[in-house]
């Protein structure tokens, strides 16, 4: 494998993009919403995981799984180091959309394919990678692939992740028929890497109005999630007067309303979208109430400043109801500014073809941005014309998309070639 050209590989071009999208769509896809429930380390996930698997042993790549999970699919030998590489994920929120994460792996086999169809020549190896558990949805923690190869997720923690049911992420692992045993850093596969870029579809709405099928990432602002707990007393919901009641619900639903005038004002991003009460009977009080808060701003002061405003409503509305308020920080990602000189050359690059293509922020994570302090990271996004994400009206037309995956080649050219 010390070649990394396609003749040297025994590359095959595997199924179009098209192909690969109608194979991998009804994966983990709901009847009744017609969203994903992709989680990690599920069946449905299982099945995503030999889809991928099957497209590198179609082209003739060499296809390894980490110890973290995330799967792999070389041209070329990792030990002769300088590889770029290119993917994304395949797991989903729960009820999600078709295009978050899987359009970056399925650009990312097609643009190989068309690196072959140029008769370009790879001085550098080229890897696909699908990073396992991109979203949180099932351990409450985004990214956990991508944290656990950098570091930034250690063993110790990723064996405190429990999902709703109580099971351990190792242990979801080790059920999945992946052993556990080398989850954490894996800084020698990251230093064979040159550069990662990860193509996504935009989740928003800046190039849905213009005439540019693609764009080019600056910086994805910081974000976090914290866990509110309301602690009051359970009591009977139909003898129990007004006046007698600590009632956490209250307390909670003053939060959410604080949390959309916190972020108002400070021209940020604030969210309360899980929530668990106990015991959940109709006709009782709660006892307590969980709620998760999903917060993201274009700098971390004001992120800062968004949390604590938010937490300090809280804290003084549970002392008008009677209820105890803790805010535990789950997750937080800094600002991530990608590389200057990388981002810059992707941008002249894709200008040869189309000329100047916007460049523009995002307030939502990837694994890119993860990888950033590790390796040289860059971003394209392929246009949205709904702006809608992480619901099933998610959407990009086919025309964009091979549009992505031939600015998405353009670019593994020009880095590698």
């Amino acid at each position: 494998m010390s070649d990394p050209t396609f003749a040297g590989a025994g590359y095959a071009e595997g199924p179009g993009f098209n192909a690969m999208w109608r194979e991998l769509e009804p994966l983990g896809r709901c009847r009744e919403t017609s969203g994903y429930r992709r989680f990690a380390w599920t069946p449905q996930d299982a099945d995503c995981r030999a889809w991928f698997r099957a497209q590198a042993v179609a082209r003739g790549l060499h296809h390894e799984i980490d110890g973290n999970g995330n799967q792999w699919a070389w041209l070329g030998d990792r030990s002769a180091g300088g590889a770029v590489a290119t993917g994304s994920h395949l797991d989903s929120v729960p009820d999600g959309g078709a295009f978050d994460g899987p359009l970056g792996v399925v650009s990312a086999f097609a643009a190989l394919d068309e690196l072959h169809r140029r008769g370009a020549r790879p001085q550098h190896p080229l890897v696909v990678v699908n990073f396992t558990d991109e979203e949180g949805a099932r351990f409450g923690l985004s990214c956990v692939g991508s944290r656990l190869a950098t570091g930034l997720l250690d063993r110790a923690q990723a064996a405190e992740l429990r999902d709703a049911k109580g099971t351990g992420l190792l242990h979801a692992m080790e059920r999945a028929g992946h052993d556990p045993e080398f989850v954490g850093p894996d800084p020698e596969r990251l230093a064979a890497l040159s550069a990662f870029v990860e193509l996504h579809v935009e989740q928003g709405r800046a190039l849905a109005d213009t005439a540019h099928p693609v764009g080019v990432a600056s910086a994805i602002w910081p974000h976090g999630r914290w866990r509110f707990d309301f602690s009051g007393e359970g009591n009977h919901a139909g003898t129990t007067r007004l006046a007698d009641r600590r009632d956490p619900m209250l307390t909670y639903a003053g939060t959410v309303l604080a949390a959309r005038e916190e972020a108002r004002l400070a021209e940020a991003l604030a969210t309360f979208g899980r929530v668990d009460v106990e015991p959940g009977a109709v006709n009782a009080i709660a006892s307590r109430v969980s709620g998760w808060l999903d917060s993201r701003a274009a700098d971390e002061e004001t992120l800062d400043r968004v949390v604590a405003g938010i937490e300090r409503a809280a804290v003084e509305r549970g002392g008008r109801d009677g209820v105890q308020v803790a805010v535990v920080r789950e997750s937080f990602t800094s600002r991530v500014v990608f590389a200057d000189a990388l981002r810059d050359r992707l941008a002249r690059r894709l200008a040869d073809r189309a000329g100047p293509v916007p460049v523009l922020p995002t307030g939502a994570g990837h694994d890119a941005g993860i990888l950033a302090g590790s390796v040289p990271t860059a971003m394209l996004y392929v246009r949205n014309p709904t702006g809608v994400s992480h619901a099933p009206a998610e959407y990009a037309t086919e025309e964009d998309c091979l549009a992505g995956v031939t600015a998405l080649a353009d670019v593994l050219e020009e880095l590698a070639c």
